[in-house]
């Protein structure tokens, strides 16, 4: 072997050891990423039978009951996870953490979870002006980010604006969640006809997204499907 290939050796050794990180879950090796593929594959995951259109549990798949009698404005709801333990705590260190190195490892979860999905445009869910400065950033904005690069499908984060600054959501009973999120977003863009992936982090009463998608329906989409790293089950 020349002292050029064994320098050329060293070298994609050194870059792959700078590049591998501790898995956040057991801390084990992580190849260019944050959680490593035996924790990836213990992450809680949603059963195969669930509504199509809120995705909860249903007992052959078919549409839940809640759905049936009040049919949410989104059409779909499409979720790589189920929100437990480990998987909330890797979600708030993302979200309160400002660890981005996972909304990129989610995002990619993300876009393949969608890949093939037809769409028109990318919509992260908004945050209002006063929370992202609190905040450093929007979480929805980072994962889209990802699945747009993945999947070319534009990325929109102008359109929609949340205009409303509302009490969070997770501090308010279930009940109340859709009446305090009522007019908080607004839409500049004519939509006419076209197909959204609405993007979040959690899906838990789903009363955000909810309300996003109305608005988005109004401005003319045909579809909204909404696209979150996980769902909370009740």
């Amino acid at each position: 072997m020349s002292i050029l290939t064994q320098s050329a050796d060293l070298l994609r050794k050194a870059a792959r050891r700078a590049l591998a990180n501790d898995c956040l879950l057991c801390a084990g090796t992580a190849d260019a990423g944050v959680v490593c593929a035996a924790c990836a594959g213990d992450l809680p995951r949603l059963p195969s039978a669930r509504c199509p259109q809120c995705a909860l549990p249903t007992p052959l798949g078919e549409r839940c009951g809640q759905c049936l009698r009040k049919a949410p404005h989104f059409d779909a709801t499409l979720a790589a996870f189920a929100y437990a333990f480990p998987l909330d705590k890797l979600v708030q260190s993302f979200k309160y953490g400002h660890r981005l190195a996972l909304g990129r490892w989610f995002g990619e979860r993300l876009a393949e979870l969608a890949d093939g999905c037809a769409a028109d445009r990318i919509v992260p869910l908004p945050l209002h002006r006063l929370r992202l400065r609190e905040r450093g950033f929007n979480q929805a904005l980072e994962l889209a980010r990802a699945v747009h690069a993945r999947g070319g499908i534009p990325l929109d984060y102008r359109s929609c604006r949340r205009i409303r600054h509302t009490p969070a959501q997770a501090g308010l009973p279930w009940r109340e969640r859709g009446k305090n999120i009522r007019g908080a977003f607004h839409c500049e863009s004519d939509l006419s006809g076209q197909r959204i992936l609405l993007v979040d982090d959690v899906m838990t009463t789903g009363a955000s997204l909810n309300e996003c998608a109305r608005t988005l329906k109004l401005h003319g989409a045909a579809e909204v499907t909404l696209l979150v790293v996980a769902r909370a089950l009740p």
